[in-house]
């Protein structure tokens, strides 16, 4: 589960016109890339974990993003985007080769996930339905919704409201931040909560919007599915776990055996277990020493995440810890600052053009203030729980194989990375790092 705040103030072409394009897998390699990015900023061993001579670097800390909604809410952003700002965030964001292609792309991301969501709902039932050929297990749930909420009566471009609400499904709704900050915070917050099922409250923090506000884009994400074949509540057990890559704890370890994906990578394992219809999975990445989450995290690469989407089954005996994050509010300006998105964000002052969301004029225009985010996900013996909310708020500125006949043990008692992943396209819906599973 995660919400995410992209904060916008306002300094303002036309945004491309929606035209056949790609599948999904450019907005697969897009989310992923700058998921990783993010991951490995939020967080570094280098930044936020001391370093052992003799041990190796000590894991970072617990991190959860998600790459969906980050990328959804920025690909909207940059609907709007024009001249120096738009090349900038199209090289930051990845969508440089891709240009105008990525949106339609990211429109067939949604299809194919719309169409999980069905596969889903053929193969379960809820208890005393009586339908023959279903099988009863906890619903499977999968929602994806965008909006925009916007300065009543500002002059936005009828282009770029209904080129997010085509491609997008970003209806806008008006509201008055001029005359009633909180009021609009409290809708906003709302809206996102309704959609994560109450998991990501207060996403933009009582400060985090003014009367400057014009524009919030918002993309909210839901996720609760069960396991294709779930875990044995009698069979979790008490397990050392080194937290931090350190220090061994005893945690609940849930204890599975059976075809699963599997791989050897340089450096780390790679593990599947699908979700019920087997279009999302989720992805286990385990460092094949106890110490090495921070060089495999280091050396981690888009074509590992996508390559490992598909795996070949074999039999696995698995020991893995249950575990709920739910990190405090990320700040991810800095972030998309530090890696080059500088003048979107009106650095210098002057430099963002936004002229495809709105006319820009001298003393009125359009540029990213902040990026608010924020997480939850649960991984128990039934499945997984996770959500995601983004939010972008333009603020007005008046300046300028075969199966082995033994199942190969692979026990997960230090630091991973995990995904929840589309398998068919590789997009990671959500990614983290678990260095304490308590």
């Amino acid at each position: 589960m995660a919400g995410m705040l992209l904060l916008v103030e306002a300094r303002s072409q036309q945004p491309p016109s929606p035209a056949p394009g790609p599948g999904p897998a450019l907005a697969a390699r897009v989310i992923n890339d700058l998921g990783l990015r993010l991951l490995k900023h939020s967080g570094s061993a280098k930044e936020s974990a001391s370093v052992d001579a003799n041990a190796g670097a000590a894991s970072a800390p617990n991190a959860l993003l998600s790459p969906y909604s980050i990328q959804t809410a920025l690909a909207m952003t940059y609907a709007g985007a024009d001249g120096a700002t738009r090349e900038e965030m199209a090289r930051v964001l990845a969508f440089k080769e891709a240009g105008d292609a990525i949106h339609p792309s990211f429109g067939s991301l949604r299809q194919a996930l719309d169409g999980a969501v069905l596969n889903a709902s053929r193969m379960t039932r809820p208890a005393g339905s009586g339908q023959p050929g279903t099988t009863v297990l906890e619903p499977f749930v999968l929602a994806t919704a965008n909006r925009l909420f916007g300065q009543k009566d500002y002059a936005f471009k009828l282009d770029f409201v209904e080129f997010t609400r085509t491609v997008y499904k970003a209806v806008l709704q008006p509201l008055d931040f001029v005359g009633d900050v909180p009021g609009s915070i409290k809708l906003i917050n709302g809206w996102v909560e309704e959609q994560t099922r109450r998991r990501i409250q207060n996403l933009i923090p009582s400060d985090g919007l003014d009367v400057d506000t014009r524009l919030v884009l918002v993309n909210a994400i839901y996720f609760k599915a069960p396991w294709a074949v779930g875990f044995s509540e009698s069979r979790t057990r008490p397990e050392p776990f080194l937290v931090l890559g350190k220090d061994a704890v005893i945690v609940p370890t849930m204890v599975r055996t059976g075809p699963m994906g599997y791989a050897e990578n340089q450096g780390f394992e790679a593990v599947t277990l699908p979700y019920v219809a087997g279009d999302l999975q989720f992805l286990l990445l385990l460092p094949s020493k106890t110490n090495g989450l921070a060089s495999m995290e280091r050396d981690l690469t888009v074509s590992n995440l996508m390559s490992n989407a598909t795996l070949r089954t074999r039999e696995i005996a698995l020991h893995m810890p249950r575990f709920r994050l739910e990190p405090p509010l990320m700040l991810l300006g800095q972030a998309l600052r530090g890696l080059g998105m500088r003048s979107a964000f009106d650095k210098p002052r002057g430099t963002a053009n936004f002229d495809r969301m709105a006319a820009r004029k001298p003393n009125d225009y359009l540029s990213i203030s902040e990026v608010f985010h924020k997480t939850f996900v649960a991984v128990d013996e039934h499945g997984t729980e996770a959500a995601a909310a983004t939010a972008v708020s333009m603020m007005t500125r008046t300046s300028m194989p075969a199966k082995p006949t033994e199942a190969l043990e692979v026990r997960v008692d230090r630091p991973f990375l995990f995904a929840i992943q589309h398998r068919s396209s590789g997009a990671c819906l959500f990614l983290g790092r678990v260095s304490d599973p308590r």
